[in-house]
Formats: structure tokens, sequence, C-alpha cells
């Protein structure tokens, strides 16, 4: 009865679990009856450990010398019938372990994951070995490893030409450079790819010439112009300073003419905002080529680099354009690009942490403090409105976003971004979303079938598969499924989903980076843990403890305890990956989201209470409730950035919330007005969202089929999102 209960809630509310509020039904797992032998003298049967690997080999392929490839990722499983001892995972050669999710020992069925890096020291054929020692017969196991180092081959670049603009003046004797993105981190200095100075003309172009180099074809390059005269300004404009996201190097040919103006600095900004430095710089880690390639993209969603116009070419058909927000700011920098004067406004309105000295860095100030000064911001947008169209009103603040519909969204919930920036979104009405980092639907009608049905949450594993609870699938009708798809939305667990373990409405999932999948249930109180095959590591019922009360959300810490969100008691749960212990902590009212920091403490979004709780890593109720400045109006959706801020979405509200992390000297300050952040895109019903490499935020809105992307304003997240968040 309390399914059928729950079910016909869960039909009229149109799959909003939100509000019910219902006691959650403790159940002890059936035992299972012990067997015997026959007769006396049998001897008990031998348990012995047995290691089964994903791979016997793996090829790197090509790699420059002294650049470290993409990662390969091996799952170890135990496939013994004892426990297995893991004493040692080596890898030898210009081969490393870049990731080590395995613990000492591995359970029965339990499997864990290591990824493997080839950095090559010298060009040619490499080889190598990866040696995993433990106590099962034929240790140590081994991987063959191979790959060729080829020595690194600069990309020679043609001859392009450029002109600057500001607005519909022509800018003479600008300052012209091509950089090439550094690789030290976020904010590091570009390679200045040009030997020579060039300066455009008196009708603002200039050719560039092909004397220039890039450390690759595929190297992410930007224009930078400064200074110069404006079309009848009495004088240069040192204050100038305009920038354009032109992308691969290789995709410059003789015939490209690139503009330099206001639009595309303010698509740039905005897009590389977490790469971005003072006075122009722009470059990410190494190991973040993906997040930062995916930033140029978005880049060129925003604007077209080749007409200077909003929005690119680039933006999908089923993006709403966010022509008038990029044209209002680029009116608001063209008051001080045209006219040096005015830009002491601009200037004073946009000082954040330090005073702006040029465009650029105002703009970023901006992009940083988007709630700041918003409506003298805004007449000042006005005092020249070079682009249209442009806003007509004063904007809630000057966050940057875009909407998107289609890929088969129906009532989206769970979200999650997959290691190329590809963005998986859990739809309650049958179907899988799929988009790519720039919006485009991957799937046009999404994925169907594969088990797929009520649907609230989602998550990646390792190898960028999707992990879908399913509350109640039609076929064959029954009590819950968890469906696995892979990138290219193929069903791995069959036509109806993985359905062993007890499942029994299975509401909220997340994936240990040991590959251990833990699924809430919450129609039976349970939780039920699934091996990186679909196949049950708690048991034919799962785990269960009275401590539970309608548990909704589930999230893993860096010591692979399982923290569950009791919507309608006021706590939260930690549990063991054995089943064994269960912790409360009395912290909350209505638990329905969940996040945990770099440093291991657990964030909880509290729908009924309207403000966020936090519980330290060491287990003390830190704060039972952050209000946000009011601004939490039934918190649901939460996520911790790559500095270790934490943002909540509003199921009940149409903003976004940020709160200072535990990192902080204000711990659960809201750095966010009272209005919340990004009003303008018209969040309905927020279910959920995630923070990508590149520092976007995508959001899922129940209430009106659409998924938001707000640009740049968050620092990127390694994905998938594998336990604690880390910067790429």
């Amino acid at each position: 009865m309390f399914a059928l209960s729950v079910c016909v809630i869960k039909r009229i509310l149109r799959g909003s679990l939100l509000g019910v509020g219902l006691a959650g039904v403790s159940m002890a797992p059936t035992g299972c009856g012990g067997g015997g032998s026959i007769g006396g003298t049998t001897p008990p049967p031998v348990s012995n450990p047995a290691l089964r690997l994903s791979a016997s080999s793996f090829d790197f392929g090509s790699v420059p010398t002294g650049a470290t490839s993409t990662s390969q990722t091996l799952t170890l499983t135990d496939s013994g019938s004892a426990v297995l001892n893991i004493t040692g995972i080596t890898a030898t050669g210009d081969y490393s372990l870049g990731s080590n999710g395995c613990a000492a020992t591995l359970a029965v069925s339990a499997n864990c994951q290591v990824t493997i890096q080839f950095k090559p020291t010298a060009a040619g054929a490499r080889t190598g070995t990866l040696a995993v020692t433990t106590n099962a017969a034929g240790s140590p196991a081994s991987v063959t490893l191979s790959g060729v180092g080829v020595t690194p081959v600069v990309y020679t670049g043609s001859s392009f030409g450029v002109i600057v603009m500001a607005g519909t003046f022509a800018v003479t004797g600008a300052d012209v450079k091509l950089y090439a993105t550094g690789s030290t981190g976020n904010g590091s200095a570009g390679m200045n790819l040009l030997a020579v100075t060039v300066t455009t003309d008196a009708t603002g172009n200039v050719t560039v010439p092909a004397t220039y180099s890039c450390p690759s074809a595929s190297a992410q390059v930007y224009l930078l112009a400064t200074g110069g005269q404006v079309a009848g300004a009495t004088g240069a404009n040192l204050n100038l300073l305009m920038m354009t996201a032109v992308g691969r190097c290789d995709s410059i040919t003789a015939a490209t003419k690139l503009v330099v103006n206001e639009v595309t600095s303010v698509a740039a900004v905005f897009a590389l905002a977490p790469f971005y430095a003072a006075g122009g710089a722009v470059g990410a880690s190494a190991t973040n080529l993906t997040g930062l390639t995916n930033a140029f993209a978005t880049a060129g969603s925003l604007a077209n680099p080749t007409t200077g116009t909003a929005p690119g070419a680039t933006l999908p058909a089923n993006a709403a354009s966010p022509a008038a927000r990029v044209d209002a700011v680029a009116n608001l920098l063209h008051a001080c690009t045209a006219s040096a004067a005015a830009c002491g406004t601009l200037y004073s309105a946009t000082t954040g942490m330090t005073a702006p000295a040029n465009t650029l860095d105002a703009l970023f100030n901006l992009v940083k403090n988007p709630a700041a000064n918003v409506a003298s911001l805004y007449r000042q947008s006005l005092v020249n409105q070079a682009f249209k169209p442009a806003l007509t009103a004063v904007p809630a603040d000057f966050t940057m976003f875009i909407n998107y519909t289609a890929g088969g969204l129906n009532s989206p919930s769970g979200i999650a971004v997959d290691s190329t920036g590809s963005v998986w979104v859990a739809n309650y009405f049958s179907v899988a979303s799929k988009f790519t980092p720039v919006g485009a639907p991957v799937f046009a009608n999404g994925v169907t079938g594969a088990g797929l049905y009520n649907s609230y949450g989602i998550a990646i594993d390792l190898n960028d598969n999707a992990w879908i609870p399913n509350e109640q699938p039609v076929t064959p009708a029954g009590t819950g499924s968890v469906s696995e798809l892979s990138p290219t939305g193929t069903s791995l667990a069959g036509p109806t989903g993985y359905l062993n373990g007890g499942l029994n409405f299975p509401l909220s999932v997340a994936i240990d980076p040991n590959g251990t999948v833990w699924v809430v249930d919450y129609g039976n109180s349970h939780l039920t843990l699934l091996n990186s095959m679909g196949l049950p590591l708690s048991g034919a019922n799962g785990f269960t403890t009275s401590l539970f009360a309608f548990p909704v959300a589930v999230a893993i810490d860096g010591n692979h305890f399982g923290w569950i969100a009791n919507q309608s008691g006021n706590t939260v749960t930690k549990a063991s990956p054995d089943g064994l212990s269960f912790t409360n902590y009395t912290c909350c009212s209505g638990a329905s989201g969940l996040a945990i920091d770099q440093g291991n403490n657990v964030w909880v979004a509290n729908f009924y209470g309207d403000s966020v709780s936090l519980i330290s890593s060491n287990g003390t109720v830190t704060s039972a409730g952050y209000t946000g400045n009011g601004a939490l109006i039934r918190p649901q959706g939460i996520a911790v950035d790559g500095a270790g801020n934490v943002w909540v979405a509003n199921y009940r509200q149409s903003y976004l919330v940020e709160l200072a992390g535990a990192n902080s000297s204000a711990v659960g300050k809201s750095l966010s007005p009272a209005t919340g952040l990004g009003s303008d895109a018209g969040l309905l019903e927020a279910y959920a969202l995630a923070v990508d490499a590149s520092g976007n935020i995508w959001v899922s809105n129940q209430g009106n089929n659409m998924i938001t992307k707000y640009v740049g304003m968050a620092a990127p997240v390694k994905t998938p999102l594998s336990a604690l968040p880390k910067a790429p």
C-alpha cells in the first residue's frame, strides 16, 4: 500500500517528489536459509579471492614528448569468494597512475578503478607494464602498456586579417597581438605568437603575417587589441583593451577575417572568466584542456568572431539567443571605448577586489560581481547603443545564461557532466537527454527504453556511462530498476535496466571512485549497492536501518562512506559501504540535496527549512541552517565548485544562491544578494545543478522542460564528478 500511495502522489505532482513529507518505512533485510552437505564428511567449501581485470593491455597511441596523455581506466574486480587484499599497484616505463580508487581490500564481487597516464620521455615506441599485486592466485597480474612518443610539431600559422572596431567606429593605431593560452594554471600568461608589432590602419584593419607558430594545431588562441584612436576622438584611448576568442590555431586560414570589438570582448570574458587574469591573460592547467577548449566554444556561441555580432554562428537551434544581454554589456563597454572620459563611471561601478585599469578588467570585475550597481551600469549602457537588440529594462543582474530545450526533455530532474563536457539529464517521463558542451542535443528525441521511467537521479561513472534510477519501470512492472547508458546511448543494462539488489522505488544515485554505485530506495527505506556490472553488493534486499526516514538523496565522501538525506526527518545518515554502520546527524529540516566538498564536509539543502546545513568532516554539525540572506526558498539542487564555494538552486524561486565554502574566513556567508543570482533566466522548479570543467553551472528545470547554462560563474570542476569535487 505504501508504494501504491507514493506512486499516486507522484503522478498527481507530475514528477515532483518535493513537499510530500511522508514517513519512511524501515524494513529489515530478508534472511536467507543456509544450506548443508549430505553426510558428515564433506569438507567445507574453500574460499579464495580472485582478481579480474577489465583489460589486459592499453594502447595510448601517439603523444608528444613531455605531454601527458588522456587517462585510461582499469577496473579491478574480486571475482572470487573471499576478500581480495591489494598490496601494490605499480606502473613502469613512461607510465604512471593518474588516480587510485582502490583501497587495501576489495570485497567479494566489489570493484575499484585506477587510471593510467602516458608521458613519453623520448620519441619512438615506449612500452611499460602495470602490475597489480594481491593475495589471489597468479599474482602479480599485469597489463601491457604501449604508446608512441612523437616529437612535438609546432603549427605554422596562416596570414589573416583583423579589424578593430569600437561600435561602428574604426580604431586606428591599435596594437594587435595573437596569443596562445597559458598552460600552467588558471589565468596563467599566454604566449605572444607575434615577433613583430602590428597596428591597425586608418580603417581599423591590419594583416597578421604568417610568421607565427602555434604550440600545436589544436592550441587555443585569442586576439588582444590595445589602445588606438577611435574615429572622431581627439586622441588615443589608453583604456581600450578588447579581446576575441579565436579557438583552434588551425581554424585560421588565409581567407580568415576576424573582428575585435566590444561584443567579442563580452563573449570572451564571460566564457573564459574562470581562466582569465588581469590584463588579458588566459590560461588553464595542462590537465584541463577540455574545459578550456569548451569555454572557447561557448564564447563562439555567444558572439561570432568573424562578424563581431551576437549570437555566435555555433549557437544551436534549440538555444534561446543571449544576444540582448551580450549587446547590453557591449554597449556598456562602448561608452568607455568610444570616449575615455566615460571610463571613470564604468570603473567606479565595477571595482571588485581591485580597481580596473582597462575595459577588459572592468568587464571581468562585472562577471565576478554581476549584481553590483546594476541600475547605474544599465543607465551607462544606454549612453550609446551601438549594438542591438539590447536589454530594454534594468536586468536583475548581469549574469550571462543560455536556455536550452529539445533533446527529449520532459520534466528534467537529475543533471550530470561527463569527461568531455557533455551534459546528461534524467527526465521523469521515460527519457534520458544528452547535450554537447554548447548545448546541442546529441539525440534529437533523447534515449528511451532501457527501463527509463519515473527517473530523478543521475550519475556518470569514470567510463562516462550514465546511471539512472527508475522508480517504477513499466516493463516489467515492478518496484524499480537502474539504467546504465553508454556515451552513445546504448543500454548496458539490457532492455529493463538492472533489477536486483532489493530496488524499491530508487530515487538517487552516486558513484564511488572505486566504481561502487550507491542507490537510495525510498519505497522501503533501503540502500542498494551495485558493482560496475550492475551486480548487487548489498545482498538480495539491500541495506537498511531504522534511522532512515524517507531517504531521497545520497552522496559519497572521500572515505567511501555514503551520506543519505532523510526528507521526512531532521537528520542525515552516514552509512558504511559494508552496511554494518549507520550514524545519524540531527541537522536539518527536509534534507533533499547533498554535496560534499574538498575537505570532506557535508552540505545539505533543507527543502522545508529554507536553508543549507553544514556537517564538518569530523561529524560536528557546524550550522543547522545558512539562509543565504533569506534567498533560499525550498532549496533542492546543491553543488560545490572547484574553489569550494557552494551553489544552490531553489525549487520555488527562480534564481541561484552562492555561499562561501568551508575554507572561507566567513563560512556559509551568502556571496549573492537577497534576490539571488540569475533570476532573469526564468528558472522554474529547478531540481538539480552541476558545475563543469569550464566553470559553467548547468541547471535542470522541471517546470518548463528546459536546462539552463550560467556561463563562467563558478570555479571549474573535474568531471565526471567522482566523490569529492576537484579542480581539473
